[in-house]
Order: C-alpha cells, then structure tokens, then sequence
C-alpha cells in the first residue's frame, strides 16, 4: 500500500514574490492547495485555488514590481516561460505589442509520489503507455513519478524529453523527483520531434518519457521509436481515446484511421454502409489511460481492440480504478457482481499482480416483459436513473438544462429506471435479468446523443408524474416494439458468433426469445454456416450457437 506524499519548495517560490504578497500567502492555511499567483500590470494580484481564488493585498501590480520579479528569474526561454533552478516552478510572461512582460504567471510545481500505484502493474508488462486527460488533472506529475519507478524500481534506462522543462525543473540539474532517469532537454518546441529521435540514436535507452505529444512530426517520431523497440511513456492532448479518433493530427498514435469500402456480401454480413472506418495499423501505444481525475482512472489494456470497438459504434469497456484515501488502489468492475440486485462495487485489486482483461461479450436486447414504475411520493420527488452504457455526464448535462429532479445512482436498489443505450445493456445481461426480477423498467435508446437522453428522460418524468405503467421498451421513434426487439436479437446473435463463437471457439446462449425470433436468429446462424439449438423451458426458451 502506497501513501501519496507531496513535495513543492513552496517557499522559493514565494520568495521571489514582493514583500506584501509574501506576508499575505504566509497567512493563508491552504498553501498546499495553492495552484498558482498571478500578477497583472495595473490589477490587484490574485491567488488561484482548485475551484476559487482570492485577491492578495488591496494593492495593485506595478512596472516595478514585474521588473524586479524578472530581474530574479532571469531569461525567459522563446517560449515566454522560466522557472527556478531544481523546483518544478514554472513562471510564464505575458508582453505587449513592444515586448515588454505586463502580466506574470506563478505556477506551483508539486512532486506527488504514490499516483503511480494506479499504473504499476502496467509499468511491469513493457508495453508503451498513453496518459489522456484535461488539462490540470495531473498527467504531467503521474508523468514524472512513473519516470523514476521506471529508473529506480525496474531499472530500466530512461530518457525524459523535457519540452519545456515541467517534468525535472528549470536548470541543467534534474529534479530528485525523475529518479536516476536522463532528461534531455528541447531548445525550441517545434524541435521535439527532432529530439525524441535523436534520444534513440545516441543514448540507447529502453525507455523514452515524453509531455505532451500534439504534433503530426511528433506522432510520426513516436511510432518510429516504437517500431524500434523502445518503449514509450507519454501524454497526449486529448480527454479520451474516442477524441484521438477524431484528431486526424495524432489518430496515428492509435494505429491511424481508414476509409474501407467493402464488397456487398461483406456489407451485407455486417449489416452497415459499404464504405466504413477502420483502423489503419497496428496502435503505436499498446496501452492507454484515460485520467478523468487525479484519483479516477479508466485503463485501456488493448487499445487496438478498444479502437476497433469505437469504429464499429460500440462501447468499449474500460478498467475502471480509484485511489482510496488510505492509498489503496480499487477497481470499478465494468461486469455486474454475482451479488442480487447491485452494480459492481468498488474493491481492492491485488497491484502490482496482473490483472484479468475483462473478455467481449455479445449484446443482447429485447424482451417485452411488462412492469410499473414505482409510485412517487410527491411530484418533487428525486428520480433515480441507473445508466447503462450512457455517459452520466451526458444524464448530468440533459438534468441540468432542464432543471429535472433526476439523478444518477450506481446500485439497481436505488432506481426508478435502468436508462441504456442499445449495445450497453447487451453487454450486461445480467443487469437485465435483476431488474425484471426486482420490477425496475428498462428505457432503451438509439445512441448516447443529447436529443435522446431529453427525450427518454421527459418521457419517464410525464409517465411518473401521470401514474401511468411503464414498458420495458426500446426508444426507436418510428416503428414498434416486435420490429426494434427482432432487430436487437438478431445484433446480438451477429456480435456472438464474429466476436466470441468463431474468434474463441466458444457455444454461446442468447437471450430467451419468442418462437419467431428464435427461427431468425436460426437462420441468420446458418448463413454463417454454423450450428445452433434450443435450449430451456417454456418462456424462458433460447438459442445456443456452437463453433464450427
């Protein structure tokens, strides 16, 4: 079990500060959530904190003031930024139209040591690693500390390509905080690239750090190591993996995307356009975390499958972890638990031991069983949604246009409704069975867009509010219920036998069907020239797919 400690030489920075804004910091108690000082010509100096920020003083920046500030800093790079030698500070200048520095930006530099216990399994497999996030949440310090268990604990021969000196400090002497990795440090930014290679030719490393890949020259560079045998480390601008695919610049780092026409039988057999969207080649990060807070984490183990997942319009099920507070690392099971009624709880994983690649299952949907919302209290009444396969930041975004009384909840118990797109809820049949049992009604809508998610949401709140019974239903808009169940049941039999039947080898059982179904799922099996049966007692009566 690993504790976070942080490290910050606040005090250096401070110094550097005038005296007033001095005595003011050292009178604040929450200096170790300090973010940053800013100091504008002709503006009451302000200091920023996650979420709020306070002015410093009553007193307003002057000439003099940044003047001096600069005089002790010293040059500033092309890049408008300095820093303070071996302290990870980082100070950026803004100028006027005559050059001159108007407006200083004090950034606090921190070391955190322990992040990387969300990650230290995947450090031991050897495979190149891509951090994603927005900025601020911590990639560039997750950066450094896995740097320094690289050097350090694995002994592997590291090089840091520091852009702008944000991952070792300011200065020809590394921070402490990379460990006995090398940093090689990058004159201009535009010369990154240039760098990265040059780092491969004459320091034979095995492993190369690099911040902030954003450049095509940069992401060709990498995949150029990668086909060389280094491994990479490194961050890129992007949120998630599904914001790379649609980054034509940097969608290379993900094995680059495609326009495929297919011939008809093919088309046919997957039921789409002729012309789609593939992946070009091999990912040149294997791996890939999506850091959606310093303590929240989703793992990707294969990105070329996940990637893959996406093209097809599928949702991929990444490695939920978090950092508990006693520094215990927990994972978020993407499956249902074998306990009744409940979503997957939070539970230690057994770092650094390997952990088990959660396998592709076939989606599965329909169903027409009938149940009753269950009554309100009163109109006010908070409503539960349980979402499955459906971003509850998009839920967040529809509730919060709309001033709905709805929220998110995690466990089936709490619910009112199970709200799920149409491959979502396939890939959690389990879910589905527990919520007919517990009489929880099932909301199925085309796809995790904005317009849908109001439109489901306003129709369960006009049901809920009327006292009216709600169907299990898919939301297709034109068409009934028989025509969007035969249609999903089919999907379901096609992702069984292409993603587990042939490619594993494995008899898969699909979700209990009507007569009719069941002799479309038949013969769309025997296309496939595969064999299947039926399987279970009067209603609860399915197909079972063999391997060929």
């Amino acid at each position: 079990m690993t504790t976070e400690r942080i490290t910050d030489d606040l005090n250096r920075l401070v110094s550097l500060l005038p005296a007033e804004l001095q005595s003011s910091l050292a009178s604040t108690e929450s200096r170790d959530q300090l973010l940053e000082v800013v100091l504008d010509l002709g503006r009451v100096p302000e200091a920023r904190y996650s979420g709020w920020s306070t002015a410093l003083g009553s007193t307003s920046v002057t000439h003099a003031d940044l003047q001096a500030m600069v005089e002790r800093l010293g040059q500033f790079g092309s890049d408008n930024r300095a820093g303070i030698e071996r302290t990870l500070h980082r100070i950026s200048a803004i100028r006027n139209r005559r050059g001159e520095v108007v407006g200083l930006t004090c950034r606090v530099g921190r070391a955190v040591f322990g992040t990387v216990a969300m990650v230290r399994d995947l450090l031991d497999s050897g495979e190149s690693l891509l951090l994603m996030g927005r900025p601020g949440v911590g990639k560039t310090t997750a950066l450094r500390e896995i740097a320094r268990v690289l050097a350090d604990d694995l002994g592997k021969r590291v090089v840091v390509i520091d852009t702008s000196n944000e991952i070792a400090g300011d200065g020809d002497i590394p921070h402490p905080a990379i460990g006995r990795a090398r940093r090689m440090q990058v004159a201009r930014p535009e010369l990154q690239h240039q760098v990265m290679i040059e780092a491969v030719e004459n320091h034979m490393p095995e492993v190369i750090v690099i911040d902030e890949i954003g450049t095509e020259l940069e992401a060709r560079a990498a995949r150029t190591i990668a086909e060389r045998g280094v491994t990479l480390v490194a961050t890129a601008h992007g949120n998630a993996l599904s914001n790379l695919i649609k980054n034509p610049t940097l969608c290379d780092l993900i094995g680059g995307i495609e326009s495929v026409t297919l011939g008809d039988d093919e088309a046919r057999r997957r039921r789409s356009q002729k012309t789609v969207l593939e992946r070009a080649a091999e990912p040149t990060f294997s791996m890939a975390v999506e850091m959606h807070s310093r303590s929240r984490w989703a793992v990707y183990r294969e990105v070329g499958r996940a990637v893959d997942a996406l093209l097809r319009g599928q949702l991929p099920s990444p490695e939920e972890r978090k950092m508990a507070s006693d520094g215990r690392v927990l994972r978020v099971e993407p499956q249902l638990s074998t306990s009744p009624l409940r979503r997957p709880s939070l539970a230690p994983v057994p770092l650094p031991s390997p952990l088990d690649p959660i396998p592709l299952q076939p989606v599965g949907m329909g169903g027409s069983t009938q149940s009753e919302l269950k009554p309100s209290q009163a109109p006010s009444k908070m409503f539960q949604v349980l979402c499955c396969g459906l971003s509850e930041q998009r839920l967040d975004e529809a509730v919060r246009r709309h001033d709905w009384s709805i929220q998110a909840v995690d466990d089936l118990v709490q619910a009112d409704v199970v709200l799920s797109v149409r491959q979502g809820l396939g890939r959690q049949p389990e879910l589905r069975r527990q919520a007919r049992e517990a009489g929880v009604p099932i909301l199925v809508i085309k796809s995790d867009t904005l317009p849908q998610v109001e439109r489901a949401l306003e129709r369960l709140l006009m049901r809920r509010d009327s006292g009216l019974p709600h169907r299990d239903s898919a939301d297709s808009g034109d068409g009934d219920g028989d025509q969007s169940d035969a249609s999903a049941a089919l999907e379901e039999c096609r992702l069984a036998i292409e993603q587990v039947v042939v490619p594993q080898g494995r008899p898969v059982e699909l979700l209990p069907r009507t007569e009719e179904v069941r002799q479309m799922q038949s013969d769309l099996v025997t296309r496939y020239r595969l064999r299947s049966d039926v399987y279970g007692t009067s209603g609860q009566r399915r197909l079972r797919v063999f391997p060929p």
